[in-house]
């Protein structure tokens, strides 16, 4: 049997898509879960920094003789 050289570049191109479709898997969870963390850490901040409003702590600011 001989493999048809059309065959052959076809199924190296479908190994070469799967390849990429899983490294693109990898990287759009780790970006998911770099997301994920961002988000928690802005609603932290967001939290600190509403909770400062509420404990009446004056912002850092010059005092106004300067």
């Amino acid at each position: 049997m001989s493999d048809d050289p059309r065959l052959i570049r076809l199924e190296e191109r479908y190994a070469h898509l799967q390849r990429h479709s899983a490294e693109q898997d990898k990287v759009m969870l780790q970006l998911a879960e770099e997301l994920a963390k961002l988000r928690k850490e802005l609603a932290a901040l967001r939290t600190q920094q509403a909770g400062g409003r509420d404990t009446g702590e004056a912002p850092d600011e010059r005092p106004p003789h300067y």
